[in-house]
């Protein structure tokens, strides 16, 4: 009974922020508490569940590839200016601290708990996203942003 409530509790939280991914991936597992056999469904998908989201994001991210929007030209031009180098620093970093993180919640499952609240948090009231790539971009805006004011300081 506690999980339909904290669940239902989230989806309250997840509308009153107008978070639409929040809501339907609330919906999604309340839906599958509903199922017969609920508990391998939920089971299934949490084994899996994060690799299918890396393997969608990671799809979304390869699609302008496919449509020619960026091509060898725009990744050598990357390479030449510092915020090309931070980026792919700040790629390297995000997938290293990623890899890093899932194995702490393998070691310490109850880290969830605390990790969950706070996604929750920063994606209703703070206007977040939960995506591991986007991660990436937005340590690159900080270390740029601190860079240049470093920069018209001087």
């Amino acid at each position: 009974m506690e999980s339909w409530l904290f669940l239902g509790l989230i989806l309250a939280i997840a509308l009153l922020g107008r978070n639409k991914s929040l809501i339907i991936a609330t919906a999604v597992v309340l839906a599958i508490k509903l199922l017969p056999q609920a508990d391998k469904w939920l089971k299934f998908v949490g084994d899996r569940g994060i690799n299918w989201g890396v393997t969608v994001i990671s799809v979304a991210i390869l699609v302008p590839i496919a449509t020619g929007k960026i091509g060898f030209k725009d990744l050598v031009n990357a390479f030449k200016t510092p915020a090309g180098f931070i980026a792919v620093g700040c790629g390297i970093l995000v997938a290293v601290l990623s890899a890093k993180g899932v194995g702490l919640l393998g070691q310490s499952p109850e880290i969830t708990v605390a990790l969950v609240f706070g996604t929750i948090v920063g994606v209703v009231f703070f206007r977040g996203i939960a995506a591991g790539p986007v991660i990436a971009s937005g340590m690159t805006y900080v270390i740029l942003t601190m860079v240049n004011a470093m920069v018209n300081r001087g």
